[in-house]
């Protein structure tokens, strides 16, 4: 396993970004972007598996991780402005463009650096995550209102149960998909309306990038008719849609999941 390069970074507004790589310096780079309210450590399970094939980048979201500061002093922030965080991670990395895979809000942010800098971007695969806007598919109104009510180990169990089947033996406490537990309520609010606000819809079908759009058929967090619209929408987009995975079926079942999304970055060729 490569051992992890821990860097930090000042962005264009003097915002501190603080940056993970792992993997050869001669592979082509993956970047991989994470969930809401949740740091690099979303990818600590995963991020092993698309090595040595390619060199793995992430970053901490603004009010995550190591990336921490005052939010409310760098103006609005949005899935394009995180999208601009993304972009100057690769120019600081000098990386010119690479493979990019996004889930749940990373795929909200996936989204916006295919838009605002497609030549960034070699290809793309989207996981568990929406368009966003008015014609997006909504969760339903009791998991929302249930996410909003329950607290403490009550909202723990029942955000991972979104998250895995039944059968996924691992404890609550050990995933790393269920939030970063470091940030304050002003931080997790901010990335609530983040992925609240997102709305790609318009112009998805100005993404040139090859495009594998993934998502499992039981996801509550995000109905999979969402992965169907964005489906309709990127031109010449692949599906693939998994029986039974609620909202976390990328990492539940990573050794099916993994090797569909390494087959097709290698079939899109060398970054």
């Amino acid at each position: 396993m490569e051992k992890t390069e821990h860097l930090t970074m000042t962005a264009r507004d003097g915002f501190r970004l603080a940056i993970q790589v792992s993997g050869p310096p001669e592979a082509p780079p993956l970047l991989l972007l994470h969930g809401q309210a949740n740091s690099h450590e979303w990818w600590d399970g995963l991020r092993s598996e698309f090595e040595p094939q390619f060199r793995t980048v992430t970053f901490d979201y603004r009010g995550t991780g190591g990336s921490r500061g005052k939010l409310d002093e760098f103006g609005e922030l949005s899935t394009a402005s995180f999208a601009a965080d993304a972009a100057e991670v690769l120019d600081h990395l000098t990386i010119s463009h690479a493979f990019v895979y996004g889930t749940s809000m990373g795929g909200r942010v996936a989204q916006m650096l295919a838009l605002d800098f497609p030549d960034r971007v070699s290809a793309l695969v989207l996981a568990c995550t929406t368009p966003g806007g008015p014609n997006s598919v909504k969760r339903p109104r009791e998991v929302g209102q249930s996410l909003a009510r329950l607290r403490g180990r009550e909202h723990t169990e029942y955000l991972s149960a979104l998250f895995y089947t039944p059968e996924w033996a691992v404890a609550p406490k050990y995933s790393k998909l269920l939030g970063d537990d470091t940030m304050s309520s002003q931080e997790s609010a901010a990335h609530l309306r983040i992925s609240a606000n997102h709305n790609a819809w318009d112009r998805l079908p100005e993404i040139t990038a090859p495009t594998l759009i993934i998502h499992g058929d039981d996801d509550q967090m995000n109905p999979v008719e969402n992965a169907h619209l964005l489906h309709e929408r990127i031109p010449d987009s692949r599906i693939l849609i998994f029986p039974g995975g609620r909202h976390g079926f990328f990492e539940e079942f990573a050794e099916v999941i993994t090797p569909e999304i390494v087959s097709f970055l290698t079939e899109s060729g060398a970054s």
